[in-house]
């Protein structure tokens, strides 16, 4: 079984290097290395060429969707794995997935992911996801926790046949949630592994960083799908939980339009709020509109140090 990694970049040049060192320090090579180029202003599609990537270059910028999809439909690997450019492989990765492709049992295997600060380089967190829970019921599992497709391995046939990455502009900042969602609902077979293999490094500029409301606007969109999908509302409870996070996150930022919407779905789904604080519950009987604004004026009122712009504020 061959392997791809497939690498979506826009004004990356200062940032490929790092992955694509890492991609050739592994004990066992990819096959395949491809660049997607989206129409960026530096010198990516040189840094990549001169690294030793295939490169394709887009004729319009169309975002890493696009990209991912491009490439994924150009590797001739059995197996991809989609990485983003300012982000970091272990040198483990490519050995450890080989002996996932030979079992040859599943579609998807999701390993874990380490974050760290770019401005500190200071280890913060990490993910690893729960195999059980994920094997038993992967269209549960992608609603309720965020999958990052940079910890993803991918059967390249399963995913073409799924229709890959939903390039919906509204999905946008939300997308590997999108796809993964899609993927479970085509009926591919999900598996996680606990090792850390991979390194997510945190930047305050980034794209998800520097773009909260359009995350969260996403966020909505993403699990508006995910319910008009679920004919059968098997995942009404926790696609509603999901929905009031999101109306309560959105408020925070005083994005009303977005958590209104949301407030009204998950209400409309499942109830009142059950998993917030019990003051937010007990409120949320009276509706989404007034709970969330309550609760907004009184976190403002109490604990001005929790939103933007306020003296002292800092990031919960």
């Amino acid at each position: 079984m061959t392997l791809a990694l497939l690498v979506p970049a826009y004004n990356a040049a200062n940032f490929l290097p790092r992955l694509l060192r890492t991609a050739s320090a592994q004990t066992r090579p990819f096959d395949e290395i491809w660049v997607y180029d989206d129409c960026s202003t530096d010198d990516t599609a040189e840094v990549a060429s001169r690294l030793g990537a295939k490169v394709v270059r887009g004729d319009v910028n169309r975002g890493c969707s696009h990209g991912k999809n491009t490439l994924a439909r150009l590797t001739s690997c059995d197996w991809m794995h989609f990485h983003d450019a300012d982000d970091e492989l272990l040198p483990g990765f490519v050995e450890r997935a080989r002996q996932w492709t030979a079992k040859d049992a599943h579609d998807v295997v999701v390993f874990g992911c380490g974050q760290r600060s770019e401005a500190t380089g200071q280890y913060e967190s990490a993910a690893i996801h729960d195999t059980q829970s994920l094997s038993a019921d992967p269209v549960g599992y992608t609603i309720r926790t965020k999958i990052n497709a940079n910890c993803g391995l991918y059967r390249r046939t399963a995913f073409l046949a799924a229709g890959g990455f939903d390039t919906d502009p509204e999905v946008l900042y939300n997308e590997d949630v999108a796809m993964h969602c899609s993927l479970a609902r085509a009926g591919l077979r999900f598996a996680a592994d606990p090792e850390i293999l991979m390194i997510y490094w945190r930047r305050e500029g980034s794209m998800s960083n520097a773009n909260q409301v359009k995350c969260f606007r996403a966020q909505y969109q993403v699990l508006s799908k995910s319910n008009a999908l679920d004919r059968t509302h098997k995942y009404r409870a926790e696609i509603a939980e999901r929905l009031w996070e999101v109306a309560t996150a959105s408020s925070s930022y005083l994005d009303w339009e977005t958590a209104d919407a949301s407030g009204r779905l998950a209400f409309q789904l499942d109830g009142p709020a059950k998993s917030q604080t019990r003051l937010f519950n007990a409120l949320s009987l009276a509706g989404p509109r007034t709970s969330l604004r309550v609760r907004e004026w009184l976190i403002r009122l109490t604990k001005p140090q929790y939103r933007i712009g306020y003296p002292g504020w800092r990031r919960r």
